[in-house]
């Protein structure tokens, strides 16, 4: 199913909605079923979006792991001197 972008005309409300083919959803804000569906852009991937998405994956994986391996020592540091 795809999602669509519309805009309710009754209260100017804009949203995406995964919609089966044919359908068409009532507006989330007001109920209202007269909408305008919008012209959006489609997502591409190219090789050089999804090397820089993995890198930015990469370097926040990184940095999740500093940090739980910071955390993991100071957590033995403070064990150590509690418990000697």
């Amino acid at each position: 199913m795809p999602i669509y972008e519309y805009k309710c005309r009754g209260c100017s409300n804009e949203f995406e909605e995964l919609v089966k083919i044919g359908e068409t959803p009532d507006c989330p804000s007001c109920g209202g079923s007269d909408l305008e569906k919008l012209v959006s852009l489609p997502a591409i991937s190219t090789e050089g979006s999804r090397a820089r998405t993995s890198s930015i994956a990469r370097k926040a994986t990184d940095k999740v792991r500093r940090e739980q391996q910071h955390a993991q020592a100071e957590y033995e540091r403070n064990y150590i001197r509690d418990h000697s």
